[in-house]
C-alpha cells in the first residue's frame, strides 16, 4: 500500500468525459493572437541571433559599439519573455503536460511529478485522452494518476477523486484484469492497461498553465 503522504487529495469538481470531439495538437487551446506572437517570437530571436553573430565581439568604432549594446539589450529582453510553460513541458487546454524520458515505478513516478509542482496526470475528458495519445511516443508506456491501491477495484485518481463509471471505455479491451497484483494504471497504446505498481515506466506530468518567464 502506498502512504496517503504520496497522494494528493482535493474537493475539485467530479471529473466528467468531453462531450464533443477535438483533434488535439501541440499548442491546442493558447488561441490563434498567442500563436502569431509566439510565431513572431521565433522569428525574432533567430534574427537577433544572426545579427549578434554578425556584429563584432569587440567592435572598433562607436557604431558597431553602440549597435552591439543595442542587441545584447534585446537579447536580454527576449530572455525574460513569458509563456505558457516550461520549454520541456507541451500546453494544452490551459494545462502543461511533461512526457518523462526515463522509466520509474508508479510511485517514484509520483514523486517527481510533485518534485517539479505538478501531479501524476489526471485525465479529465476525451480530448485530454486523445491529446496524451498523439503525444506520447509510439511504444512507449506511461503511468497516469490513478490506482486502486487503497481498495481492490476501486480506481481513485491521487487527488482522492473516484473513477467516473463513464471513463470505463478508456481502458483497453479485458482491461483492468488485476493480473498478479496489478493495482496502478498506465497509459498504453490505445488506452489504458493496469499493470504491477513496481514496473518501470515512462510517466506523465501535468500542472496548471500559468506565466513562465525564462530568467536564464
Amino acid at each position: 500500500m502506498i502512504s496517503s503522504r504520496f497522494s494528493f487529495r482535493g474537493s475539485g469538481p467530479e471529473l466528467q468525459p468531453g462531450s464533443h470531439h477535438s483533434s488535439g495538437h501541440l499548442g491546442h487551446g493558447l488561441g490563434p493572437l498567442l500563436l502569431l506572437q509566439l510565431l513572431f517570437i521565433t522569428l525574432f530571436v533567430g534574427v537577433l541571433v544572426a545579427f549578434l553573430y554578425r556584429v563584432p565581439k569587440n567592435p572598433s568604432d562607436q557604431k558597431q559599439e553602440k549597435i552591439y549594446q543595442e542587441l545584447n539589450q534585446l537579447r536580454s529582453g527576449v530572455d525574460r519573455l513569458c509563456r505558457p510553460c516550461p520549454w520541456d513541458w507541451t500546453s494544452f487546454q490551459g494545462n502543461c503536460y511533461f512526457f518523462s524520458k526515463s522509466t520509474r515505478n508508479w510511485t517514484d513516478s509520483l514523486i517527481a511529478c510533485q518534485e517539479m509542482g505538478a501531479q501524476l496526470v489526471i485525465i479529465e475528458n476525451l480530448e485530454e485522452q486523445k491529446f496524451l495519445k498523439f503525444n506520447l511516443p509510439k511504444k512507449h508506456r506511461a503511468w497516469i494518476g490513478i490506482s486502486d491501491l487503497e481498495k481492490e477495484d476501486n480506481w481513485q485518481w491521487v487527488n482522492g477523486s473516484a473513477l467516473s463509471h463513464s471513463f470505463s471505455t478508456y481502458w483497453n479491451e479485458g482491461e483492468p484484469n488485476n493480473q498478479e497484483d496489478e493495482d496502478c494504471a498506465e497509459f498504453k497504446k490505445r488506452g489504458w492497461n493496469d499493470e504491477k505498481c513496481a514496473f518501470k515506466n515512462f510517466w506523465i506530468c501535468k500542472k496548471p498553465a500559468v506565466a513562465f518567464c525564462s530568467r536564464e
